[in-house]
């Protein structure tokens, strides 16, 4: 039986691929084969420059999308959510307030605020990005708020039948909605502002890549333009030249479009939404005191501090101080929300709504003495008409309060967008525009080198 073999290789021969990378450097170390490598090269970087050029600014720019469309968005409506939650457990405070005759009013208040956080939170939970601490949050209020409105209920059906229970299970509700959901509704809050704070990291950083790229390619290119003008004294290549100024072009594009986005993003950032996220606190603290204020007389000293001070009381020096800062009188604190809220506002349209919201904070201080003082001296029912009545009452005050505070939430609101689509529209066609010239960079390179390739043939 025969054998088959394959026949060996021929003494000495050499694989295919070393003796490719023989004639390859046999011929770079002639002028025509240099050139070829020099005009590959050359080709190479400016078609890498604009394709990290294109790749870091669509990311850039998808980041700056995000900041307009998304996050900011996303916070908004977390503060919309803390809002709507303690104005409802204010306006239930308040309607309990008023006995078995709670207004029309009151109630479609009270609705409206529960409809709208529960509307926001099936927006939010469609809308983010699935992310731990916002995800778990959402779940949290989902699962807390309908126990809260459950506990409400009871109390306005209790309160009807001028039971005393009524006001046990108003408190009840008042806890959860202190250690449970207002928490949560902060936490989501948190949550979607550091996201926002990250979009804002990610549309202003530096592209270092397509920088260096830009520069090691015009650095070539200047250093085949001195090569070509030493070999030939020709002091211009046409396709050089235009490869050059293409490159320059899109580096100097980059880097003025970039500069331009981080101003607008930078402005967006320092006069809206760190004014929006200061008048939003301030927004919170007001309505939070107001919450205490009506449980004082709710409560009537039933629930107290550890040192024996009244529970809501307390609360409400300190959402006052918190919000205009010590003392019941004169220009708020630095520290406080609505002093930071005045520093932070850039114009008249800005600073007026903010005055004139501090202006109501001290007006309301004044008619929660008198308050205090008819209640302490059991004189309940002047004390009740200075919280809940319809003239010179606290309520009226709080109401102008939140008022200033909303129209100056809505000028930074505008404030905001108009910076940040100033910003993100510098970005708008750099991507396009750098693969186009990067594109024509290496047509001009490729037909320099062949320029000089035909004086060879």
């Amino acid at each position: 039986m025969s054998t088959s073999s394959v026949p060996a290789p021929a003494p000495g021969r050499r694989p295919a691929w070393a003796e490719g990378l023989d004639e390859l450097r046999a011929a770079a170390t002639t002028e025509p084969g240099r050139l070829r490598v020099i005009g590959a090269v050359l080709a190479l970087l400016v078609v890498l420059f604009g394709a990290v050029t294109a790749w870091q600014i669509s990311d850039r720019a998808a980041a700056a999308d995000d900041v307009v469309e998304r996050s900011q968005p996303l916070t908004a409506d977390a503060a919309s959510i803390y809002r709507s939650l303690a104005d409802a457990d204010t306006t239930a405070a308040g309607g309990f307030l008023a006995g078995g005759e709670e207004s029309r009013a009151t109630r479609e208040r009270y609705g409206a605020d529960i409809a709208t956080a529960a509307e926001l939170l099936t927006k939010a939970s469609q809308s983010t990005r699935g992310s731990d601490g916002a995800g778990a949050q959402i779940a949290r209020l989902n699962r807390q708020l309908p126990r809260y409105t459950g506990l409400v209920e009871t109390a306005r059906a209790n309160n009807r039948q001028g039971m005393p229970l009524g006001g046990a299970y108003l408190r009840y509700a008042n806890e959860q909605m202190r250690t449970e959901i207002l928490p949560a509704a902060r936490a989501l809050y948190d949550a979607e502002t550091d996201r926002l704070a990250a979009d804002y990291d990610d549309a202003k950083a530096w592209p270092w890549f397509a920088l260096a790229a830009g520069v090691l390619a015009i650095g070539a290119l200047g250093w085949a333009q001195r090569r070509h003008y030493r070999r030939t004294n020709r002091v211009f290549n046409r396709g050089l030249l235009a490869a050059t100024a293409a490159s320059v072009a899109v580096l100097l594009w980059l880097v003025a479009g970039h500069t331009v986005a981080r101003t607008g993003l930078t402005a967006s950032y320092e006069h809206g939404a760190r004014s929006l996220r200061v008048l939003n606190e301030a927004r919170i603290d007001a309505l939070q005191a107001r919450g205490d204020e009506n449980l004082t007389l709710v409560a009537r000293g039933a629930v107290l501090t550890e040192g024996q001070q009244d529970f809501y009381e307390a609360g409400f020096r300190s959402g006052m101080k918190d919000l205009a800062g010590p003392g019941d009188h004169g220009a708020a604190a630095a520290k406080s929300r609505l002093g930071a809220a005045l520093a932070l506002a850039d114009d008249e349209a800005g600073r007026g709504p903010v005055r004139d919201a501090l202006t109501h904070v001290r007006q309301w201080q004044a008619r929660h003495a008198e308050a205090r003082t008819a209640d302490d001296k059991g004189d309940y029912d002047r004390a009740l008409a200075k919280v809940i009545g319809a003239d010179g009452s606290t309520g009226e005050s709080f109401d102008r309060v939140a008022a200033g505070l909303q129209k100056a939430l809505v000028h930074e609101q505008a404030e905001f967008r108009s910076a940040a689509d100033d910003g993100r529209g510098a970005l708008g066609g750099l991507p396009v525009g750098a693969g186009v010239l990067a594109a024509l960079a290496a047509v001009g390179a490729v037909l320099g080198i062949g320029r000089r390739l035909a004086e060879y043939r």
